[in-house]
């Protein structure tokens, strides 16, 4: 096999076909390296493992700079460059799945540190998930649990998340990793029980970048270990998720690296700035998460109030959001203590509720009584200040005017003339004075029963007996 017998012999027709035919190709280095998990331990000893791997690093970064110099080379023009999409059918990127995964970790820390792309990265590690994780990634993890995985199946889909996540580039808001990829990701690491530096750092980066979720990406679901009183959703992870989000202030000092300061620094100086408009968006996903997970029976009222507690006050313009959340959990968990029940309404800013809102809230028999007389309080002063000029802050009660109007279709407020309005503001303070006589009515009835209760409990009491017949029989003697 070597030059010692015979020139060209198989050893060096091999070099010169490695040279020539494989190692300057992408593909075909992968798909020899591919061929080479069949021939461990030897390929590692003739260090071919290291050559593939390398010339694949070498060759992508290549590739990359080859392509970024035509993009200069065309100035950018938009329909008549001659060039291929950025992920082609046949992109070399597809064809590291069909590896292993220590030999698909050693190529992403080799193609890293020859400095490939972020994004590129990215995409190389969806699909690899997509291609390895075999569905929870993809789908609801609730399925995979549903078909009681195995523990040697759970373990492997826990091995390839959390060397996923150790290859994941570095956050940054320029080139971040997909929100969605990361939520599946996160959905999959706890279905598998991965470690908790794993979850944490997944959920540190959603909390980065949470102001880019929807719904589905906050919406986990718990690792229920088969208990079925355990609640539906992980309200623990995205507690730690929306806190992480709200403390970026905080965390600036120690996450220069992650991200770009100026884009992540939260200061609300200006009501339409990018930063406020940031935590409004999430503000309203927090209040529709609170409306998803109300419904869950199982769901611990001090889970509920620590998530409604969250948010601070200027996160949200309008409260209805959270109080149709908190009505539908007391409408789901009806047997919750009186103190629970309090402390959660206590959560909701009455000011900030809007006149339907306020006018459900005075009749929902749900509510404490103290939260039902505030919203008619505050109803009140609205109408008062309506009455004497300052129709502006009749819908939301601002007193600084930080609350918008609410317009509608396009009539601005001067299309209603004073004579109607006030005619309007009469009537709503018609209707609110017999909200508040029905109220002072239901005071007086809940006081009655509840002397008579106290009345029911004297007489009922054996000492109270004890003493009626002592005394009778006294005054028979």
């Amino acid at each position: 096999m070597t030059e010692d017998f015979a020139e060209k012999n198989l050893e060096a027709r091999t070099e010169a076909y490695l040279k020539e035919m494989v190692l300057p190709n992408i593909s075909s280095s992968i798909s020899v390296l591919h061929r080479c998990e069949t021939l461990l331990p030897f390929s590692e000893e003739i260090s071919l493992v290291n050559r593939l791997i390398n010339a694949i690093a070498s060759n992508a970064c290549k590739e990359q700079l080859a392509s970024g110099l035509l993009k200069l080379d065309h100035n950018f023009p938009a329909k008549t460059m001659p060039m291929e999409p950025e992920t082609p059918s046949d992109w070399w990127g597809k064809s590291l799945a069909m590896l292993n995964l220590d030999f698909f970790q050693r190529v992403l820390i080799a193609v890293k540190s020859k400095g490939l792309k972020q994004d590129m990265i990215s995409e190389i590690l969806i699909n690899y998930a997509h291609n390895s994780l075999q569905g929870p990634v993809v789908r609801d993890p609730h399925l995979a649990k549903g078909s009681l995985l195995d523990l040697e199946s759970q373990k492997k889909q826990r091995v390839i998340v959390e060397a996923i996540v150790s290859l994941l580039p570095t956050q940054s808001r320029k080139c971040p990793v997909p929100m969605a990829f990361l939520s599946s990701l996160l959905k999959t690491a706890i279905s598998s029980s991965a470690t908790i530096s794993c979850r944490s750092d997944l959920e540190r980066r959603i909390g980065l970048q949470l102001d880019q979720a929807i719904l589905e990406d906050i919406l986990i679901p718990a690792n229920s270990h088969g208990n079925s009183h355990c609640s539906m959703h992980d309200t623990d992870s995205v507690l730690r998720i929306f806190s992480l989000f709200l403390n970026l202030d905080e965390d600036d000092d120690e996450d220069n690296n992650l991200r770009d300061e100026s884009a992540m620094g939260y200061d609300f100086d200006s009501p339409g700035s990018p930063k406020q408009s940031s935590i409004l968006k999430v503000s309203k996903l927090l209040d529709n998460f609170h409306a998803e997970v109300a419904l869950d029976p199982n769901l611990l009222p001090s889970k509920f109030i620590a998530l409604a507690e969250l948010l601070p006050d200027h996160a949200r313009i309008v409260s209805d959001g959270l109080y149709r959340a908190v009505d539908i959990f007391l409408k789901v968990h009806p047997n919750i203590k009186d103190s629970e029940r309090y402390r959660l309404c206590k959560t909701i800013d009455c000011q900030k509720l809007s006149q339907e809102a306020c006018s459900h809230a005075a009749q929902n028999e749900r509510l404490p009584v103290q939260m039902a007389v505030q919203v008619l309080y505050i109803e009140q002063n609205r109408l008062r200040n309506a009455m004497n000029g300052g129709h502006s802050q009749f819908f939301f009660g601002a007193s600084n005017g930080q609350f918008p109007q609410r317009s509608g279709s396009g009539a601005g407020s001067g299309a209603i003339s004073p004579r109607d309005n006030y005619a309007s503001v009469r009537r709503e303070n018609r209707e609110l004075k017999l909200e508040v006589a029905r109220m002072r009515m239901r005071l007086t009835d809940l006081e009655k029963d509840h002397v008579s209760i106290k009345q029911e409990m004297v007489r009922s009491h054996p000492a109270s007996k004890l003493l009626k017949s002592f005394t009778k029989t006294i005054k028979q003697a």
